[in-house]
């Protein structure tokens, strides 16, 4: 039994392995990316917020807490129904965007800074549906279970950075994720989509972690190439999130969301990005890239007999502190740091913010 389940798998594995495109960044010829990127920009979709303005913390890291709590609109934390959302689109500003899952539609800002993006699906529709489904299936497997994170994170009061902590079974069963040619694809089509919308804040995040790599070799990292440090498994079967925002994220950073399961996304799994007025029809197997700590976000639930899970990939703002910091804490910093230093490090919050914020891909700088 145990050897025809194995043999089950291989199969599987290389029929997504021969479905799926080779999602690398490396692995894309420039003239396709540049096609893509041209034909997405046609489809763009402006929103009237200015990026910079955005709520964030004074040292510019990451975003503020207190922003969780400031409801635009008389909105409150918890969660909203298809029927209240439809109720909300127009009455309250809201906009219904009617995305099918499969093309890339960039999010644009006031100052054509490309915000976020809907990213979708690759090309082959039938070979990632191979892979979704997998992906899916693997979760449907399991018992009913809120959440589990993986990955390398830094904050709340550690010392230095290091990997998310787990139970045994946690980590056995998370193992088997990480392990397994579905996510491997997930995780690389994010990480294409994040190069292709915002190459220099790829690059940035690229070198960055690279610094933390090379610091501890010794670090279990989720998916090798991947620029993001960690992920949460979303287990559901109705996985759903309030108003919220992961303020704890790279506050000019980018999260990469993937909806997974079996749900008509015309009646639930919509995405609500609340800050932008923004209703996103966000069906399974596809991924959407936004910055999670400075807009407030949530979905709607499913219907009660279908399934919803997420795969979400994401990065601590607080590695980025630890790097600029020489490789330590704030406190030990502030100890060693001269006042010369420390006066220069003072005016550095509101020039971090904006050198972050100029890391947005624009649409002009897109289209040369």
């Amino acid at each position: 039994m145990v050897a025809q389940l194995a043999s089950k798998r291989r199969r599987r594995d290389k029929r997504l392995q021969a479905a799926a495109d080779s999602l690398s960044v490396g692995a894309i010829r420039k003239s396709v990316a540049q096609r893509h990127v041209h034909t997405a920009l046609g489809h763009a979709v402006q929103v009237d917020v200015d990026a910079a303005e955005l709520a964030h913390s004074r040292p510019g890291w990451i975003g503020m807490r207190s922003a969780e709590t400031q409801h635009a609109n008389g909105m409150g934390g918890r969660v909203y129904t298809r029927e209240e959302i439809e109720s909300l689109t127009g009455a309250k500003g809201l906009r219904y965007i009617n995305w099918l899952g499969q093309t890339s539609i960039p999010l644009v800002d006031s100052k054509g800074r490309i915000i976020a993006v809907l990213g979708g699906m690759p090309c082959d529709l039938a070979g990632w549906k191979l892979v979704t489904d997998a992906a899916a299936d693997l979760f449907a497997q399991r018992e009913p279970y809120p959440s589990i994170s993986r990955g390398l994170s830094h904050g709340g009061g550690q010392t230095e950075p290091g990997e998310l902590c787990n139970n045994e079974a946690n980590t056995a069963l998370t193992n088997d994720f990480l392990a397994d040619q579905a996510f491997k694809r997930l995780a690389g089509f994010a990480n294409c989509l994040f190069s292709l919308f915002a190459p220099l804040l790829f690059a940035f995040y690229q070198a960055q972690m690279g610094l933390i790599a090379a610091w501890r070799p010794n670090l279990h990292w989720n998916f090798v190439g991947s620029v993001f440090a960690a992920c949460t498994f979303n287990f559901g079967p109705h996985a759903i999130t309030v108003p919220h925002l992961d303020f704890g994220n790279l506050a000019w950073g980018w999260c990469a969301i993937t909806a997974l399961g079996d749900f008509n996304p015309d009646l639930g799994g919509h995405l609500i990005l609340w800050d932008l007025k923004l209703v996103i029809r966000f069906p399974p197997g596809s991924t959407i890239l936004i910055p999670s700590a400075i807009i407030r976000h949530s979905n709607v639930p499913v219907l009660a007999h279908e399934q919803r899970f997420s795969f979400t990939q994401y990065t601590a703002g607080g590695l980025f502190r630890w790097i600029r910091n020489g490789f330590q804490t704030d406190e030990a910093w502030e100890k060693s740091a001269s006042r010369d230093t420390k006066q220069a490090r003072a005016s550095e919050g509101s020039k971090r913010w904006e050198q972050g914020v100029a890391m947005f891909s624009t649409v002009d700088s897109l289209k040369s």
